[in-house]
């Protein structure tokens, strides 16, 4: 449980910085890693203006206020001129700058283009266990956080009808390499949709609708900058951040894998290495503290198979 709460709160630092990257108020720095920004920065000060405007709205519970949120940032954009001369947004002058006709040519190039024989290779099985294991722990990680903050975990780890989101999933990441899409799986920013008051899957299906639509409507969301939507993602972030309170952190085998868990997710960069690190460390932990009963059989054997599939 206490790996599962703290998927939750790594994704939501990981959202929120990929949002303060994204608004240039954290940047790369050669010496220190990470630094603050020109903060002086038009469109640094225009992303800020953007997070408290839509922390506002949050507040006075306005509906869609991170929608809204983007779109006036959106718009004062386009009228902030950054430190090169030019607007952070382009106004649109002409009608293709907002509607333009999407040409299927360029997925003919991807759809059904599959070499399934030679899937059928001993050389590319450790490659399919790597994808699979990846793809597992990527989506529990993602599930366990974004359950966590609908607050529907029970007192044994899962939620009703658990199983079926796996199947969803596993649907999904089939037919989207049917089609030759990028891998179709569950995502960090359905965070959104929570925050927003999702709790269905109609949220999901509504928001498939919107993507359909969005096909005719490419130029318009080029016209988006980063520094738009980066307050929507600081504030997912914080959205996910409540499940902290639950975890037990006192108890040192349950609280550093799930501080593992939650520094790890953001600092890797990747979900899947952060669960991967509170999981093995909370087996170990487990073990060695003479507290073995308390871990699942998989997961004291979950290590060893691991370690034979990648050899193999």
């Amino acid at each position: 449980m206490s790996i599962k709460l703290a998927a939750s709160v790594g994704i939501g630092i990981f959202i929120a910085f990929i949002g303060l990257t994204e608004a240039n108020i954290i940047v790369a720095d050669p010496g220190v890693k990470v630094a603050l920004g020109n903060i002086k920065s038009p469109a640094v000060l225009l992303a800020i203006a953007g997070l408290l405007f839509t922390a506002l709205l949050v507040e006075r519970k306005v509906k869609g206020a991170l929608l809204w949120g983007i779109i006036a940032t959106t718009v004062a954009g386009m009228f902030v001129t950054s430190s090169a001369g030019i607007t952070v947004t382009r106004m649109p002058r002409v009608l293709s700058d907002i509607v333009k006709i999407p040409s299927i040519g360029v997925f003919k190039q991807t759809l059904f283009q599959m070499d399934i024989l030679s899937a059928f290779k001993w050389s590319l099985l450790p490659v399919i266990f790597t994808f699979a294991f990846m793809d597992i722990f990527d989506t529990v990680g993602s599930i366990s956080g974004l359950a966590a903050k609908l607050n529907i975990i029970d007192e044994k780890g899962s939620f009703p009808k658990a199983d079926r989101v796996l199947v969803t999933d596993a649907t999904g990441t089939v037919i989207g390499a049917v089609c030759g899409t990028t891998t179709v799986t569950t995502y960090i920013e359905s965070a959104a949709g929570i925050a927003e008051g999702g709790k269905t899957g109609l949220t999901a299906v509504v928001v498939g609708f919107c993507f359909l639509l969005g096909l005719f409507f490419t130029p318009f969301a080029g016209l988006i900058p980063p520094v738009a939507t980066a307050p929507a993602l600081i504030l997912v972030g914080l959205f996910m951040l409540e499940p902290i309170l639950k975890i037990g952190f006192k108890d040192i085998t349950e609280g550093l894998p799930a501080f593992l868990t939650i520094i790890m997710i953001p600092l890797t960069y990747n979900i899947a290495h952060g669960l991967v690190f509170g999981i093995v460390s909370y087996t170990v932990i487990k073990l060695i503290s003479g507290r073995s009963k308390e871990v699942h059989p998989l997961l004291r054997y979950w290590k060893s198979i691991n370690l034979v599939l990648s050899n193999k």
